[in-house]
Parts: structure tokens; C-alpha cells; sequence
């Protein structure tokens, strides 16, 4: 969540490795959302992906964020975007465009609950791509660098 507070610069590989298991629980969750409460499955894919953004800032060491969110003890959406940009700059502007989407669910499905069942649908295959990419990295596999 935007406002939790963790002591970013202390997280060992583990930690990147439990918020990516906790970006997959959220994936699950959204998906078995998506027809009965849109508005639900909205911020749980949303959460998915921002947990794996987090969970790839630790990954790639992006200690420009990760000091800012140490220093005021909580992530804010500045530092999510500029951990996005960092991150597409290293494996292409295909994470770009798939947060911009994990943002519309956020935004639009969630706060503002203007998204349908189908919009939302239409939106989670980007939402697994971010989640099974940091899940790949984290764990050690090879990246899927600068795919379309």
C-alpha cells in the first residue's frame, strides 16, 4: 500500500521474495474477483503489481528510491513512478505500459469504481506479465529483457 511504512533499505532477498509470494496472492485474488466485484479485483491487481515493483526496486537496487522511502518510512506514488521508470529502462516499455494499466485499475476501477468486469479483465494479463517477471528475477531465472 501506498502509505506502509517499511524499512526499505534493510529488506534482505528473502523480503523481495515474500512481497513477490504477497504480489501473487493479490494476483489470485483479482482474478477470482474480476466477475463478482470489479471494483475489488481492481485495487487486488493494482496491489499485485505494485507489490512487484517494490519487489524489483529491491531486486535491481534502486537505492535513489529506496533511500527516499527509507527516509520518510513509507512508499508514495512519486516513488512507485520513478521505481517503474527505472525498472523499464532495464527490461523494456512494455512495464511502463503495463503499470499504466495496473494505475487505471487503481484510479478508475477502484477510487473512482468506473471499470466493468470486462475493462478489468482486459487489464490483468499486464498485471500478471509485471508479477511472474519480478517472480522470474527474484528467484534467479533469467530476465525477459526489452520484450515487446
Amino acid at each position: 500500500m501506498l502509505g506502509e511504512r517499511r524499512s526499505t533499505a534493510r529488506m534482505s532477498a528473502a523480503e523481495a521474495r515474500e512481497q513477490v509470494e504477497l504480489a501473487l496472492r493479490y494476483l489470485e485474488e483479482g482474478r477470482a474477483l474480476v466477475e463478482k466485484d470489479p471494483v475489488q479485483a481492481s485495487e487486488r491487481l493494482y496491489r499485485a503489481a505494485e507489490e512487484a515493483v517494490k519487489a524489483l526496486a529491491l531486486h535491481f537496487g534502486l537505492s535513489e528510491v529506496l533511500e527516499k522511502v527509507e527516509k520518510r518510512g513509507w512508499w508514495t506514488a512519486t516513488e512507485l513512478d520513478k521505481a517503474v521508470s527505472r525498472i523499464a529502462a532495464k527490461l523494456g516499455r512494455w512495464f511502463r505500459a503495463a503499470w499504466d494499466e495496473a494505475w487505471a485499475l487503481h484510479v478508475w476501477g477502484f477510487h473512482e469504481a468506473k471499470l466493468d468486469s470486462e475493462s478489468v479483465r482486459e487489464r490483468e494479463p499486464d498485471i500478471e506479465r509485471i508479477v511472474m517477471e519480478a517472480r522470474k528475477l527474484v528467484s534467479g531465472e533469467a530476465p525477459n529483457a526489452r520484450s515487446a
